[in-house]
């Protein structure tokens, strides 16, 4: 008695409906033939080192043409420093106040229900789609000396537009997105949960999130607080409008360079460059560091 045959099942058709669908495309995605993954990883290469690597070493070249004592001496020219002060007292302002509004923002939006909760998530989006040059706009309206409140400001001897006041304000603003929209889905996937039974085991509203929520969310705020500052030090476009171009008082780094190139002083503007980009380096390498060290529990986080 011979018997039956043992049926061909077709793995592949088999998963297709199950679970474990998108794995099998995976394997096939990662089987392409060679030439292809070669060709795409070139691709990217080249496009790395014509828009990316070709001018941050063309910043270092310039900024090195003149000798190294070129460089050091544009450096330490008095407009030169001003600008560099200008711009690290705005970023120790504006990042600080940006890191405790990103918190209590997306606190309320993640953990109560209110009316205007949409409203609200769309206004701390509007700096992404608003043009910086017109908030920088709109802050003259406001504090100019024909704006709304110029006059009111004038009377008490306050100076915001064409002063630090103003850059600051500006860099506020389009910089306030960036650590409540990182929070924002972080305490989303987090949930109530454990704030909840925190509370119920009597424990009060800052205890809680000092001892469940921050230790929670802290690699998230500190990757937002270093975008943050990353876009604060090389804001330009608010920044230009508000400043006045002062030399010496109201230029940020990205203004100074401006001012440098236009005066043909090219090695000096380039040495300016040069510093923007070495704390570009230092912001990319904490959070590449972050992605490396915590990566596995930002993704445990945010996968719970």
């Amino acid at each position: 008695m011979t018997s039956p045959a043992t049926p061909q099942i077709d793995v592949e058709t088999a998963v297709a409906d199950t679970p474990f669908a998108p794995l099998v495309q995976t394997n096939a995605a990662i089987g392409e033939p060679r030439l292809v993954r070669w060709l795409l990883i070139g691709v990217t290469l080249v496009f790395l080192g014509v828009f990316l690597l070709l001018p941050l070493l063309a910043v270092f070249t310039q900024a090195l043409a003149s000798g190294v004592g070129a460089y050091f001496a544009a450096m330490v020219d008095p407009d030169a420093l001003s600008s560099i002060k200008l711009t690290l007292l705005t970023a120790a302002i504006a990042v600080p106040l940006n890191t405790v509004f990103g918190v209590a923002a997306a606190w309320a939006i993640t953990k109560f229900q209110f009316r205007g909760k949409g409203l609200l998530i769309t206004l701390i989006d509007l700096p992404f789609s608003v043009s910086p040059v017109i908030a920088g706009l709109v802050f003259i309206l406001i504090f100019g000396s024909r704006g709304w409140l110029g006059p009111w400001a004038s009377e008490h001897g306050l100076k915001i537009i064409f002063a630090a006041p103003g850059i600051i304000l500006a860099t506020v603003f389009v910089t306030f997105p960036f650590v409540a929209r990182e929070l924002i889905p972080l305490m989303q996937a987090l949930g109530t949960d454990e704030e909840y039974a925190a509370l119920t085991l009597g424990a009060r509203g800052w205890s809680t999130f000092w001892h469940v929520t921050l230790p929670n969310i802290r690699w998230g705020l500190l990757y937002g607080v270093l975008l943050c500052n990353a876009r604060a030090m090389g804001e330009f476009g608010a920044v230009s409008v508000v400043s006045g171009h002062v030399r010496g008082q109201t230029n940020t780094m990205p203004l100074q360079v401006e001012i440098l190139y236009n005066d043909y002083q090219f090695a000096a503007a380039f040495a300016v460059a040069s510093l923007l980009a070495l704390l570009a380096f230092v912001t990319l390498g904490l959070k590449s560091f972050l992605e490396w060290r915590h990566g596995s529990e930002l993704a445990a986080v945010r996968g719970h």
